[in-house]
């Protein structure tokens, strides 16, 4: 804690120092793969990821209402985008958090005026793409927050909106920042803004399935009822410690969904050329830890936490290690990602990931409606924006 307090109010007059300072302690994930991106890159991105927290921030506090959430999180948008004082909303904000919630989640929110100073300063199309997936995800976040249970999301369909919402639009940021770094990928824009979906689904499912039981403990369930109701499994009966062999046939097919994804994942890095070593390596290394948790759940359908089913610290130094021996040869990826899912489910995906379609739900076009404004709720052409 001290060292926290310490870290963050040496950096308070240093807009860049406090993003390294506060990012470790607000993802063990990001604050490991961002700072493999070049540096103006891994600005851009540690900025974005922090914003993205705080709308988490504002979505998961237990001490705010549900119309609370709502109201902030579009005052938030309107403050990112200018709209209103960053300072007036974060002084209204922050003091509301529950102790629930993080002390450095807490001291984000509180100083979200330097982290836009961070923000103010970035291209109009990163800006652009930031603003668009904060109006994405927050609405969506709201909407399934707002009718969540223990019985669990109604179908397979709707866990991949929920996962677009708060994973894939995520993908769908980082792509457009990649492709201004880098303009040579503008010609795979339609396929990367593909895979970046299945990118982030991978990802969010791998998580949703190891912190299943935390999420039960605060009352939510974000696990697909038609899925396990073919093995006879329901949703709001499951206890952590008492699942049965019919759970782990549901939990393996659950798996097998997230490695089709992750492969996918793996298609988007090799995409990035060989010269951008530290862009694929921010991104095999979060595919990496995806695929060695969902070995763990795999090899332990019995667990009644998290915590059991978390990546080691020797695993995660291995992968680190191994990334950035391969990060140059397409081969050496695909060897090392194939070793590491050696004998995980493989569950085909439906039509609505099929190459030919562009998977964007037509949900969010009709999400929570937010007051028409130079930046808007539907997205941006970022095309456009680059050439101004």
């Amino acid at each position: 804690m001290a060292q926290f307090q310490h870290a963050t109010a040496a950096a308070h007059d240093d807009v860049n120092a406090y993003q390294d300072a506060i990012l470790p302690q607000v993802s063990r994930t990001f604050a490991l793969t961002i700072p493999a991106l070049p540096p103006m890159l891994r600005r851009a991105v540690a900025n974005a990821y922090l914003l993205c927290r705080i709308a988490d921030t504002i979505e998961d506090d237990p001490a705010l209402s549900a119309e609370s959430k709502r109201y902030y999180e579009n005052a938030f948008i309107d403050a990112v985008a200018g709209r209103i004082d960053p300072h007036r909303f974060a002084a209204e904000l922050a003091p509301l958090l529950s102790t629930e919630t993080l002390e450095a989640e807490r001291d984000l929110v509180h100083r979200l005026p330097l982290v836009l100073q961070v923000t103010n300063a970035l291209k109009l199309v990163q800006r652009t793409a930031i603003v668009n997936c904060l109006n994405v995800m927050s609405h969506g976040m709201y909407e399934f927050q707002s009718r969540a249970s223990l019985r669990g999301l109604d179908t397979l369909r709707d866990l991949d909106r929920y996962c677009y919402c708060v994973a894939g639009v995520v993908g769908e940021m980082l792509t457009e920042l990649f492709i201004d770094f880098e303009p040579a990928l503008a010609e795979h824009r339609s396929t990367m803004m593909r895979l970046a979906v299945q990118f982030g689904q991978g990802l969010q499912m791998t998580n949703i399935l190891k912190d299943q039981w935390e999420d039960r403990n605060h009352g939510v369930c974000w696990l697909p009822q038609d899925v396990f109701a073919r093995y006879g499994v329901r949703l709001i009966e499951l206890q952590p410690g008492q699942q049965n062999e019919h759970y782990g046939e549901a939990i393996s097919e659950l798996i097998g969904v997230a490695h089709a994804h992750v492969r996918h994942a793996l298609e988007y890095t090799l995409l990035i050329p060989a010269r951008h070593s530290g862009m694929r390596r921010f991104c095999m290394m979060s595919i990496g830890l995806a695929v060695l948790t969902l070995r763990n759940l795999h090899e332990n359908s019995g667990f009644s936490s998290g915590a059991q089913v978390k990546v080691s610290h020797n695993a995660v130094a291995l992968t680190v290690m191994l990334t950035k021996l391969a990060s140059k040869s397409n081969m050496g990826l695909r060897q090392m990602f194939t070793m590491a899912a050696h004998k995980l489910p493989f569950t085909p995906l439906g039509e609505d990931w099929s190459e030919s379609q562009n998977f964007r739900p037509a949900w969010t076009q009709s999400a929570t409606p937010y007051p028409a404004e130079p930046i808007g709720c539907e997205p941006v052409d970022l095309r456009d924006a680059q050439q101004r």
